[in-house]
């Protein structure tokens, strides 16, 4: 028996992915800058060194957003009636205060389409949108592309409706680190019901936002395995989570997943040197992890490994970003263990692989989903419904194991590929992303 099987036998009989997430999820308020995202930072930093790697805590500075009260509260004339109502609501991150009076206005999902088919009817009024992006209107288009396509239009103040019921408004930030154009809430699939019935009518919102903006600190806990290589490959994954729920599945299983897989890879040879890092505020603006690349030389980075949504549901999912060597690796891996894996190609940069990817890293995303499809969009993610009975303890356990493997290869590997900047920029054109990571101020100024 080598050095592999024996590592994963005791994997099978490991609790560490669950206590730890135990741990992590009884952490009230992880978001990004506030105190409990620090205590989780401590509690990464614990797990690191139990697995064998000596941790660093690495602080840096960002603007830390703090979520006060929000209202929203509609009239509208029914039949020569006037009907007035409030609605339960939250403030989206980096939401500025404010407070707004304006026409209801449905663009639908949000897609580029819809909102220049609104035209001038968003100028200074309320942008309805929906969370989902139904596969007919071809790739999911992002929260951020919604907000800046809608404020482009001339939006004063943006609704994010929830398309999974159960009374959830979700959240998630309309920026990265810094204060929005505009104020932005989440309502439910209910209230976003009578919304879209409002808005035909010609209905008035108004919408009242209490938070603020100010500097803060977060950190990155970084440990490292194997030999002193002048290459690494890079594992990472955030702790962090949004104020209102416990981020249990976003992002509480992806850290619980690589902390399981450091323990794992603490037992085997490995070829190069593999740098563990749980960074965060990735929820507010993939900040962590942008820090972590400019403090490590890319160019000597030979993968990047970011396992955000591991261990969610039962099966695996890669997301490849446009690079055949790590589909091809993905997939040997898990056929040679006899696991299902699913595979998404394109590209996209709403994750925190992003800062390695575009520094021309390859790109591993590990995420999940269940053995009928994933469904799109987040699910119970962003919302007070991410709580730890979501979680199965076999999906933490399995996970872990196919991420020490994949890792191991991929420090084994001699020639990932480096990604070309022009072929990437290509590929997120053919995506059809350009246009929202414009809206969202992620296109990068040298690809134009």
């Amino acid at each position: 028996m080598d050095d592999t099987d024996r590592a994963l036998g005791r994997a099978w009989h490991d609790d560490t992915a669950w206590e730890f997430l135990t741990r992590l999820t009884e952490i009230e308020d992880r978001l990004g800058g506030h105190p409990g995202e620090r205590r989780a930072a401590d509690l990464v930093a614990e797990a690191f060194a139990d697995a064998g790697a000596v941790p660093e805590i690495e602080p840096f500075e960002m603007n830390r957003w703090t979520r006060g009260h929000a209202r929203l509260a509609v009239t509208a004339d029914r039949d020569g009636e006037t009907v007035q109502r409030t609605f339960e609501t939250i403030a989206l991150p980096y939401s500025p205060a404010g407070d707004v009076r304006g026409e209801l206005v449905d663009v639908g999902y949000g897609t580029p389409g819809e909102i220049e088919a609104v035209g001038e009817e968003l100028a200074g009024n309320v942008a309805v949108a929906s969370t989902d992006t139904p596969a007919e209107k071809g790739r999911f288009v992002h929260r951020m592309e919604k907000f800046g396509h809608a404020v482009a239009a001339g939006a004063e103040a943006f609704v994010f409706v929830n398309h999974v019921e159960g009374q959830l408004p979700p959240t998630g930030a309309l920026r990265f680190d810094g204060e929005a154009a505009v104020p932005g809430v989440g309502v439910s699939k209910e209230t976003g019901a009578w919304l879209t019935e409002y808005a035909a009518m010609g209905a008035e919102a108004t919408i009242e936002v209490e938070a603020h903006t100010d500097p803060g600190e977060s950190r990155n806990v970084v440990g490292r395995l194997g030999p002193d290589t002048e290459e690494c490959v890079v594992v990472t994954a955030h702790y962090d989570a949004h104020d209102i729920a416990e981020g249990a599945l976003d992002n509480g299983c992806g850290i619980a997943t690589v902390v399981a897989a450091a323990r794992i890879l603490g037992e085997m040879d490995l070829d190069r040197r593999v740098v563990l890092a749980g960074v965060g505020c990735e929820e507010i603006g993939l900040m962590g992890s942008e820090t972590l690349a400019d403090s490590l030389p890319t160019d000597r980075v030979r993968a990047v490994c970011n396992v955000d949504g591991a261990g969610r549901a039962r099966n695996l999912r890669a997301y490849t970003h446009g690079s055949g060597r790590m589909k091809d690796l993905a997939e040997r891996v898990t056929d040679e263990w006899g696991q299902p894996l699913a595979v998404t190609e394109e590209p996209h940069p709403y994750s925190d692989h992003w800062w390695f990817l575009r520094a021309g890293v390859p790109a591993l995303q590990l995420h999940s989903q269940s053995p009928a499809g994933a469904e799109r969009g987040r699910g119970w993610g962003h919302t007070r419904a991410d709580t730890r009975d979501k979680v199965e303890v076999r999906d933490l356990r399995e996970h872990a194991m196919l991420t020490a493997l994949l890792v191991r290869e991929l420090a084994a590997t001699d020639d990932p590929g480096r990604v070309d900047p022009d072929t990437l920029a290509d590929q997120l054109r053919e995506a059809d992303a350009e246009a929202g990571m414009r809206a969202a101020g992620l296109w990068p100024d040298d690809w134009d």
